[in-house]
């Protein structure tokens, strides 16, 4: 029977490899699995050999402060994988805990073909990283059409599978009657995915609620939470005593709200996809701490930190970071741009022309079962 050790670093890759997975498993059922994952991995019955919280860290101090503890587990991590002899190492996102595991591990056992899921983005910064993986990546899978010349470059084999967020969903219908009220339209917040991001966001966010509510009581305002971050929002929500706040952490109710959404406030990152695919008008926010966001000043070579604002090299959808990104500043952009449909319609009408052109032809776990296993048969 074949083998595959599957590594993400966070839960937005454990939620991505485990439907890269679960298409793989209904082309070849004979594959036996392990695993650095999380409860969507665990979902398939793929045992996890550490709780994914161990490794999910932000910013490079909080890198730094549990270097120790990483290092402890990449060491387990490698063991672990050469001990189980997998035949394929299928690293998903998070690259400075993935990439250093398949690294090690290509240096031990040369045989265990590497297969990357979501390149490192070295078109924002450290573009010197390719020339390193070609020495340990077998196949890499990328996101973005605009990737490709990156890595072909350096003759590492890749194939564009499209990005997981924009792939189309068919999951039934849910009657969403008992969880929002009918009568206010919906103001969807996205805090993050990592605790450490929700601690610093959803103090901002619970303040923006606070503005929203003395001017309006129009809106109801959704948090779409991880089965990790849900308690923390929870507790932090019972706190301020507001009525007007339901979170959801079920995927296909998340999804659902969403589209039923007349706006969406979004930590920067992977999601803001997801709801341009739903045709959501939004605005970016994000913060770090100052000794992170100097060293990623330094470092990054582009100007936005959302990828539909990078692909158009302009402020298409609005980005409020560092000092912007306050309940004032996230207040004052929402209500503007609700009194402005024609900013929002123009928003909208850019991003859906971005989608479509980076749109795979299929669904993006579908590409990447199909490589995986393309691996295992010869």
């Amino acid at each position: 029977m074949k083998r595959i050790f599957i590594v993400t670093g966070e839960p937005s890759g454990d939620k991505i490899a485990s439907s890269v997975i679960a298409k793989l498993k209904k082309i070849n059922p004979n594959i036996e699995y392990l695993s650095v994952g999380g409860s969507h991995l665990q979902s398939l019955n793929i045992k996890t050999i550490f709780d994914l919280k161990d490794i999910t860290y932000l910013g490079f101090t909080s890198v730094l402060f549990n270097i120790f503890k990483i290092r402890k587990r990449i060491n387990t991590t490698v063991e672990e994988i050469i001990r189980f002899k997998p035949d394929i190492l299928f690293t998903v996102d998070s690259p400075d805990f993935t990439l250093r595991v398949s690294e090690r591990v290509k240096n031990i056992n040369k045989d265990i073909k590497t297969i990357h899921y979501v390149a490192p983005q070295v078109w924002v910064w450290r573009k010197n990283r390719v020339k390193k993986m070609k020495k340990f990546i077998d196949h890499m899978l990328l996101l973005f059409k605009f990737e490709k010349k990156y890595f072909d470059e350096e003759n590492i084999i890749n194939t564009f599978v499209g990005h997981p967020l924009l792939q189309n969903h068919n999951a039934g219908k849910i009657i969403l009657n008992n969880l929002t009220s009918n009568d206010k339209n919906i103001i969807s917040l996205f805090p993050g995915s990592r605790n450490s991001e929700t601690k610093v966001l959803m103090p901002i966010l619970i303040d923006f609620i606070k503005l929203m509510n003395a001017k309006s009581s129009d809106y109801t305002f959704v948090f779409h939470a991880t089965k990790n971050n849900k308690n923390f929002i929870i507790n932090k929500v019972n706190e301020c005593k507001i009525d007007n706040i339901d979170i959801i952490s079920d995927e296909n109710i998340k999804l659902q709200i969403l589209t039923k959404s007349t706006f969406a406030v979004s930590k920067s990152g992977t999601i803001s996809l997801q709801i341009c695919n739903a045709n959501i008008p939004s605005i970016i926010i994000y913060k770090l701490n100052f000794i992170n966001f100097m060293i990623f000043k330094f470092l990054v070579n582009v100007k936005f930190a959302n990828i539909i604002n990078i692909i158009n090299n302009r402020e298409v959808i609005p980005e409020l970071l560092q000092n912007e990104c306050n309940a004032n500043e996230i207040f004052n952009s929402v209500s503007y741009l609700l009194k402005k449909p024609e900013l929002i319609n123009e928003q909208l009408t850019t991003c859906k022309k971005t989608i479509d052109n980076i749109r795979s032809k299929t669904s993006s776990a579908q590409e990447s079962a199909s490589v995986l296993n393309k691996y295992l048969i010869f």
